[in-house]
Protein backbone atom coordinates (compact mmCIF):
# COMPACT_ATOMS: atom_id res chain seq x y z
CA UNK A 1 0.00 0.00 0.00
CA UNK A 2 1.23 3.51 -0.78
CA UNK A 3 -0.34 6.80 0.20
CA UNK A 4 -0.34 9.67 -2.29
CA UNK A 5 -0.87 13.27 -1.23
CA UNK A 6 -1.38 16.03 -3.79
CA UNK A 7 -0.69 19.70 -3.18
CA UNK A 8 -0.21 22.92 -5.09
CA UNK A 9 -3.71 23.54 -6.36
CA UNK A 10 -5.41 26.90 -6.13
CA UNK A 11 -7.07 29.75 -7.96
CA UNK A 12 -5.24 31.28 -10.92
CA UNK A 13 -6.16 33.57 -13.80
CA UNK A 14 -6.27 32.31 -17.36
CA UNK A 15 -2.78 32.29 -18.82
CA UNK A 16 -1.19 31.68 -15.46
CA UNK A 17 0.78 28.75 -14.11
CA UNK A 18 0.65 26.28 -11.25
CA UNK A 19 2.83 23.37 -10.21
CA UNK A 20 1.17 20.40 -8.58
CA UNK A 21 3.07 17.96 -6.40
CA UNK A 22 2.25 14.41 -5.38
CA UNK A 23 4.17 13.00 -2.43
CA UNK A 24 4.31 9.23 -2.04
CA UNK A 25 4.72 7.49 1.28
CA UNK A 26 7.01 4.68 0.16
CA UNK A 27 10.34 4.34 -1.58
CA UNK A 28 8.70 1.86 -3.93
CA UNK A 29 7.44 5.01 -5.66
CA UNK A 30 10.54 4.74 -7.84
CA UNK A 31 9.28 1.47 -9.33
CA UNK A 32 5.79 2.75 -10.16
CA UNK A 33 4.49 4.37 -13.29
CA UNK A 34 2.71 7.56 -12.24
CA UNK A 35 -0.11 9.52 -13.75
CA UNK A 36 -2.18 12.65 -13.37
CA UNK A 37 -5.92 12.68 -13.93
CA UNK A 38 -8.56 15.36 -13.48
CA UNK A 39 -12.27 15.51 -12.90
CA UNK A 40 -14.47 18.52 -13.56
CA UNK A 41 -17.95 18.83 -12.02
CA UNK A 42 -20.42 16.57 -13.79
CA UNK A 43 -17.74 14.91 -15.90
CA UNK A 44 -15.83 11.66 -15.76
CA UNK A 45 -12.29 11.51 -14.51
CA UNK A 46 -9.99 11.98 -17.48
CA UNK A 47 -6.35 11.30 -18.21
CA UNK A 48 -3.93 14.23 -18.20
CA UNK A 49 -0.37 12.90 -18.25
CA UNK A 50 1.73 9.91 -17.20
CA UNK A 51 5.34 8.92 -16.82
CA UNK A 52 6.99 5.50 -16.74
CA UNK A 53 8.72 4.27 -13.59
CA UNK A 54 12.15 5.30 -14.83
CA UNK A 55 11.04 8.57 -16.41
CA UNK A 56 11.96 7.30 -19.85
CA UNK A 57 8.50 7.59 -21.37
CA UNK A 58 5.83 10.22 -20.98
CA UNK A 59 2.41 10.64 -22.54
CA UNK A 60 -0.03 13.53 -22.51
CA UNK A 61 -3.65 14.15 -23.33
CA UNK A 62 -3.99 16.19 -26.50
CA UNK A 63 -5.77 18.93 -24.55
CA UNK A 64 -2.68 19.66 -22.41
CA UNK A 65 0.16 18.79 -24.79
CA UNK A 66 2.63 21.66 -25.02
CA UNK A 67 1.24 23.36 -21.88
CA UNK A 68 1.70 20.77 -19.12
CA UNK A 69 4.87 18.91 -18.15
CA UNK A 70 5.02 15.84 -15.93
CA UNK A 71 8.19 15.06 -14.03
CA UNK A 72 9.33 13.03 -11.06
CA UNK A 73 12.05 13.07 -8.44
CA UNK A 74 12.52 9.51 -7.23
CA UNK A 75 14.94 10.61 -4.52
CA UNK A 76 12.11 12.67 -3.00
CA UNK A 77 9.31 10.20 -3.81
CA UNK A 78 7.52 13.05 -5.54
CA UNK A 79 5.67 13.51 -8.81
CA UNK A 80 5.07 16.93 -10.34
CA UNK A 81 2.81 18.51 -12.91
CA UNK A 82 3.87 21.91 -14.22
CA UNK A 83 0.85 23.62 -15.76
CA UNK A 84 1.39 26.67 -17.95
CA UNK A 85 -0.96 28.76 -20.09
CA UNK A 86 -3.88 27.61 -18.01
CA UNK A 87 -7.38 27.87 -19.44
CA UNK A 88 -10.77 27.96 -17.69
CA UNK A 89 -11.46 24.49 -19.10
CA UNK A 90 -8.53 23.17 -17.04
CA UNK A 91 -10.61 23.77 -13.91
CA UNK A 92 -10.98 20.43 -12.10
CA UNK A 93 -9.87 18.36 -9.17
CA UNK A 94 -6.48 16.89 -10.07
CA UNK A 95 -5.48 13.44 -8.87
CA UNK A 96 -2.22 11.58 -8.97
CA UNK A 97 -2.17 7.81 -9.32
CA UNK A 98 0.36 4.99 -9.14
CA UNK A 99 0.62 1.87 -11.28
CA UNK A 100 2.56 -0.98 -9.67
CA UNK A 101 3.47 -2.71 -12.91
CA UNK A 102 6.69 -1.85 -14.73
CA UNK A 103 5.12 -1.17 -18.08
CA UNK A 104 7.35 0.16 -20.81
CA UNK A 105 4.78 2.85 -21.56
CA UNK A 106 2.76 4.37 -18.71
CA UNK A 107 -0.98 3.73 -19.00
CA UNK A 108 -3.58 6.36 -19.79
CA UNK A 109 -6.48 4.21 -18.57
CA UNK A 110 -7.49 4.96 -15.01
CA UNK A 111 -8.46 1.29 -14.58
CA UNK A 112 -4.78 0.30 -14.69
CA UNK A 113 -3.79 2.44 -11.70
CA UNK A 114 -3.68 0.86 -8.27
CA UNK A 115 -3.38 3.79 -5.87
CA UNK A 116 -4.93 7.26 -5.87
CA UNK A 117 -4.51 10.46 -3.96
CA UNK A 118 -7.35 12.53 -2.55
CA UNK A 119 -7.06 15.27 -5.16
CA UNK A 120 -6.30 18.99 -5.24
CA UNK A 121 -8.59 21.65 -6.66
CA UNK A 122 -7.41 23.80 -9.57
CA UNK A 123 -9.62 26.71 -10.55
CA UNK A 124 -8.81 28.90 -13.55
CA UNK A 125 -10.73 32.16 -13.84
CA UNK A 126 -11.36 33.90 -17.15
Amino acid sequence: QVQLVESGGGLVQAGGSLRLSCAASRRTFSSYAMGWFRQAPGKEREFVAAMSWNGGNTIYADSVKGRFTISRDNAKNTLYLQMNSLKPEDTAVYYCAADRSKRYYPPSSRDLYDYWGQGTQVTVSS
